[in-house]
Formats: C-alpha cells, structure tokens, sequence
C-alpha cells in the first residue's frame, strides 16, 4: 500500500510539473495574441472609445494574473538576472546620486529655512493653481487675492498685538526697576507705535473706499468657491493665523489628539496644505502645460513634504514613540483614579499608564519624561519588560 502511494506521488508530481510548464508557454503565447491589438497598426486604437476601456478591463487583468501563476521558467532566470545586476549597480548608483543630489539638497533647505520667501512663494503657486481650475476666464486674479488677504493679515497680527499687549508705556526705563528713562528709545519705541497705528488706519481707509468705490474691480470677480478655498489655503499657511490653529484644537478637546496639540497642530496644516496643492495639480494634468505642474509639484508637494518630514513631522513621530510605551488606559482604570490626572490635577477623559499602574495625561507624562525618567507619583524609574 505505501509503494502503490509513492508512486502515486511520483507520477502526479511529473505529470504536474510537465503540465505547469506546458500550461506556462501556453499562457504566454496566448498573451502575446491578446496583447496584438494595442499595437499601433491593431485594431484597438481605430475603435470608439468606450471599446478599448472595455477591453483593457476585461483583457489585462487576466493576463496578468496568469502569468503570474503560470509564470516560464525562462522569464525566471531573465528576472533573477535583472535583480542580481540591479544589486551589483545599486551601490556606485547610489553614491552617484548622493553626490549630485547633495547640493539640491543644501539649496533646497536654505529655501526652506527662508520661511518668508518660501511661504510667499508656496501662496503664489497654489493661487495660480486655483486661477486655472476654479477660475480661468479671468487673468490677475490671484495677485488681487493675495494682495488682499496679506492686507487682512496685517490688520489681524497688529489688533492680536494690541490685545496681548501689557506694557501700554510710552516709555523704556533704563532697566526693569529703575525709574530713570532712556530717551532715545523712548521716542523710537513712540515713533514706532505711531506709525504702526497710523498705518494700520491708513490701510483699513484704504480698503474701505477700495471695494465701496469699485475702482479697478470690473476684472476681479472671485467665485464663491475661489474664495473659500483660497482663503482656507491661506490660512493654513499664514503665520498669524497658523499660530492661531493650537488653540482652536484646544478648545475642541479632541480626544485623539491626547493633549498634544500644539504639535499636532502644524502637521494637519501641512497635510491639508499638500493635499489641496496634490488634488488641484492632478486636476491640471490633461490641460495644463508640464514644465508648470512640474514646477507646483516640487514647490507645493515635495518641498513641503520634506519639510514636513524633516521638523513638524519628525517630532510629532519621535514624540509618538515616547509615548506609545505607555499603553491607553481603560475608562475602568480612569474611574478608578477619579478622572484626575496627578501633574495637572485637571479631569481626565483619554490617559496613559505607566508599568507602575499610575495614570497622567499623555502630555503630563511626555513633559514630566523629558526632565526625569522617573514616576512623577511614586518616584520609580519607569522600566519596561
């Protein structure tokens, strides 16, 4: 009985293996009759257009699910051999690519780090882009936009400075204590407020007789959805408003954000900014002209991907490491421990747990990790199995 299943095995095994090999060929040619028709001089380009979609989608995926499953043998050796000379050039490839790349690079986060220019130039292109797919009639528009919007801006940053603002002196004393002033910088500091209000008066005057007058307006005529998502845009990336965005999270109390948001904050800016600029340039794709999506491209999308990666987003992921050592806690084990987190004494919804079985806020526990690898309650050295 277990001679008769050996053999058994043994023919089923060539039988199979003959057949996989003849079955493999067979697909391949059969392939290649199925791919005939894109040939430039096949039938499939002649024909109406909703015929070669059809075609594709029913065609292409069966081909290339059975290749894949019937692959020949001889397409095995042409691709092992296409990834060992892929291995052997990789290295000198590399190091090819990492000495030219290396003073795109330093150029690159030189632009970066001239956040005024790269800011102002980040709002231009997405504005050009808006002009082309929301708006494009009219000519001008996003330069209208922008000179507006830089005007708000203004007038927002100097009434926050007139608000948060606690030393109404006119005058600079010569040091903190003393009562004796400094007269030439009083009357620069005098001057300076002066010109900040007059300024801002002028600019406010200006505005009003600007669009009440309709002077130079007969061209600019946003649409609605223009303006919003300009304006949506604008303020993701304005830095009076972008400094405003940790705050409103705070007000939300989103629990997912655990209490971090001010460093949250410019990562969701950011993201939103680059999946605005990434939708608009793929709607651009078939009418656009390339050298100008390639330029939106590299400023909107992979500049600001890699400033993304390299400051808000990299911090935020570091962060995130700290903190997912220390598992969520259950709302079992909050109630247990009042709602009341032992740093900040404030309620608390979501929390964190040490392997000491104590619980704080996420951000109580991170800024109480960064000056002591200790509990902030019982004083033992916060170690992981």
């Amino acid at each position: 009985m277990g001679m008769i299943t050996r053999v058994r095995g043994r023919i089923r095994a060539n039988s199979f293996g003959v057949d996989k090999e003849k079955t493999a060929q067979s697909v391949c040619l059969l392939s290649a009759v199925l791919l005939l028709p894109y040939c430039p001089r096949g039938p499939l380009p002649l024909l109406p257009p909703p015929a070669p979609a059809l075609y594709s989608a029913l065609v292409l995926p069966v081909v290339f699910s059975a290749n894949y499953r019937y692959p020949v043998s001889i397409l095995k050796t042409i691709v092992q051999a296409i990834r060992d000379l892929a291995k052997k050039g990789w290295k000198p490839l590399s190091g090819f690519l990492k000495r030219v790349h290396g003073p795109i690079d330093r150029a690159e986060n030189l632009f970066l780090k001239m956040k005024n220019l790269s800011l102002m130039m980040n709002q231009i292109v997405f504005l050009m882009l808006s002009d082309k797919v929301l708006v494009p009639q009219q000519r001008m528009t996003c330069l209208y936009t922008l000179m507006f919007y830089n005007v708000i801006a203004y007038c927002v940053s100097y009434i926050k400075e007139l608000i948060e603002k606690e030393d109404w002196s006119p005058y600079v004393t010569l040091t903190e204590r003393s009562q004796i002033k400094h007269l030439a910088m009083s009357a620069t500091k005098i001057v300076l407020e002066w010109t900040k209000a007059v300024t801002f008066v002028v600019t406010i005057t200006f505005m009003l007789l600007f669009f009440g007058l309709e002077q130079g307006l007969e061209n600019y005529k946003p649409s609605m959805m223009y303006t919003s998502i300009t304006w949506l845009y604008y303020l993701a990336t304005e830095k009076v408003f972008v400094e405003m965005f940790p705050g409103i999270l705070i007000f939300l109390q989103l629990e997912i954000l655990e209490n971090i948001e001010n460093l949250y904050a410019p990562v969701i800016l950011r993201c939103f900014t680059i999946v605005m600029s990434s939708i608009f340039t793929l709607i651009l794709l078939p009418t656009a002209s390339w050298r100008f999506l390639l330029v939106t491209t590299y400023i909107n999308v992979y500049l600001r991907t890699k400033e993304l990666a390299q400051n808000s987003g990299a911090v935020l992921q570091k962060e995130r490491e700290i903190l997912n050592r220390y598992r969520k806690a259950t709302n079992e084990e909050i109630e247990k421990f009042d709602d009341v987190c032992a740093v900040c004494l404030f309620a608390m919804t979501k929390a964190r747990i040490t392997p000491c079985h104590h619980i704080f806020h996420a951000d109580c526990l991170r800024q109480c990790i960064k000056s002591s690898d200790k509990c902030p309650m019982c004083k033992r050295e916060l170690k992981f199995d």
